[in-house]
């Protein structure tokens, strides 16, 4: 079955900064490029961190100083995000990255549990080769409804379950396929369904495949 790799699907021209970045240059950065986030590389551009506008806006809502002297000499000599001036002391790490090999489905679910909008991709080395969003991933279901059903034919239906093409009728149509026709076992039939909810691009299934109530 086709599977679309993150490489597939990712932006190659990468906002970066180096890890000496100064806090107004990535700010101007981030502003006239129009960009929320950008990855922090090394000198092996190797990525490392990760700087967002959260990050950056730390040193907005800094607490106010306290009032006396001894507890104004303890703040100042307290350091935190907020008090970084260059990319290492601001960025987010370690920086959650992802194989250009990955698939769009690791990718998304990834996304998902670290609960972040994008992902640097990186190559064995760590090296950055790319930036993928949740937009880009959803470019999958950009697919056209004739490669869908080509790929649910003749992967699923024909080489996955050993079905005769011309008992069944499939339609797709805006990524939902419909599928109707005779199947012996009501778990080959559920079993087929089931797998072609998984072909990339498919939005939906529906179900209008005639079998027992049970096996």
């Amino acid at each position: 079955m086709k599977g679309t790799r993150v490489k597939d699907v990712m932006t190659t021209s990468v906002v970066a900064v180096r890890e000496d970045a100064g806090f107004k240059d990535m700010v101007t950065v981030m502003r006239s490029r129009r960009i929320s986030a950008f990855p922090v590389i090394d000198t092996d551009d190797r990525v490392i961190g990760l700087v967002s506008e959260a990050d950056l806006l730390l040193k907005e809502t800094t607490p106010a100083l306290p009032q006396g002297m001894t507890r104004l000499a303890w703040r100042l000599r307290q350091r935190s995000k907020a008090d970084g001036v260059t990319a290492r002391e601001v960025m987010s790490r370690p920086a959650v990255t992802v194989s250009e090999d990955a698939s769009v489905a690791e990718a998304a679910r990834l996304m998902q549990s670290r609960l972040v909008k994008r992902l640097p991709v990186v190559d064995a080395g760590g090296r950055l080769r790319g930036i993928v969003s949740r937009a880009d991933l959803l470019s999958v279901y950009e697919r056209p409804d004739t490669e869908i059903r080509d790929e649910v034919v003749k992967d699923v239906l024909i080489g996955q379950f050993g079905l005769d093409e011309l008992m069944f009728v499939i339609t797709v149509r805006s990524g939902v396929v419909t599928i109707t026709g005779p199947v012996d076992k009501r778990a080959v039939a559920l079993s087929l369904l089931a797998t072609m909810r998984y072909v990339e691009g498919v939005v939906g299934v529906r179900d209008r495949l005639s079998y027992p109530e049970k096996d």
